[in-house]
């Protein structure tokens, strides 16, 4: 593996390259997204494709990737034109599989630069404006954000599986059961006092509030897969991988395991990878 740092006017911005460039088949490399996870959540993954050129990277602000630019919040265009970057580097069009948040700066790069990515695997983005019960599902983010704001980690954290592990549209009452023990998950009950991370601050609001600009997507020469594993099904972002999924004319792809499912002990997290990495090897060998 081989690591670089592509200096950009905003950001530094690291990627790994594992295997040779130019690909020693001539296939595209396979380029690994995540958000706000950064590379190291794709240890696993990327161990499973032997076979092919893969590619990941640190979003600016996270992990490895530091900023100039003075700010702290993510967006999908942000991450998008980063990656676009890398790909330029690397040599494209690549394959592209993006995680969560990842998957909506995908989707963000594919309509703003369409010829970077042969195919997309989208696998459940957290895209909110999509839900029928689109405002309540935004009140529900704002009162897990609510929980950190007031508590700190842990609670946050709490309130978080909560939001993920929610069944079906969201009612009035979420605000009300969004506060679960700590200790139940083992997270900490006490305050560190930071309340700058991503995933519970209001730093990555531009990404769950994305609007899919579905002219472009469905223009564009990549064949776009919208993903989801059975374990999340009818949760919230199952929900929003099928509400995607219809905006583009399509229907999921069902996935093994949850939306870490390629995880193999990354974050303490284990879903079934080697599965994972065999689902996604037939899709992207498909059409």
């Amino acid at each position: 593996m081989t690591t670089t740092t592509l200096d950009t006017p905003e950001a530094a911005l690291v990627y790994d390259v594992r295997g040779p460039l130019p690909t020693a088949d001539g296939r595209p490399p396979l380029f690994l997204v995540g958000a706000p996870m950064d590379a190291s959540g794709f240890g696993t993954l990327a161990g499973h494709f032997p076979d092919r050129t893969v590619v990941t990277y640190d979003p600016r602000g996270l992990g490895r990737s530091t900023r100039t630019d003075g700010r702290t919040t993510h967006t999908p265009e942000q991450h998008a034109e980063d990656i676009h970057r890398v790909i330029e580097a690397v040599g494209g069009p690549v394959d592209l599989f993006g995680s969560s948040g990842g998957a909506i700066s995908g989707l963000a790069l594919v309509a703003a630069h369409p010829g970077d990515v042969r195919r997309l695997v989208a696998h459940e983005p957290p895209l909110l404006p999509v839900l029928p019960d689109a405002e309540r599902a935004v009140a529900a983010t704002r009162a897990v954000q609510a929980v950190y704001r007031a508590k700190g980690w842990g609670h946050g954290m709490a309130a978080f599986i909560a939001l993920t592990s929610w069944q079906g549209e969201f009612t009035d009452d979420f605000a009300a059961t969004a506060t679960p023990d700590p200790a139940a998950f083992g997270f900490p009950t006490e305050d560190d006092g930071s309340r700058d991370d991503p995933l519970l601050s209001d730093a990555s609001d531009a990404i769950t509030a994305f609007r899919l600009d579905v002219a472009a997507l469905t223009a564009a020469p990549t064949r776009i897969v919208v993903a989801a594993g059975i374990e999340s099904k009818d949760t919230l972002t199952w929900r929003t991988a099928v509400s995607t999924a219809e905006a583009l004319g399509q229907e999921i792809v069902v996935f093994p395991s949850h939306h870490g499912g390629f995880l193999g002990g990354e974050f303490g997290q284990h879903g079934q990878p080697e599965a994972f990495a065999a689902r996604l090897r037939e899709v992207l060998g498909a059409g």
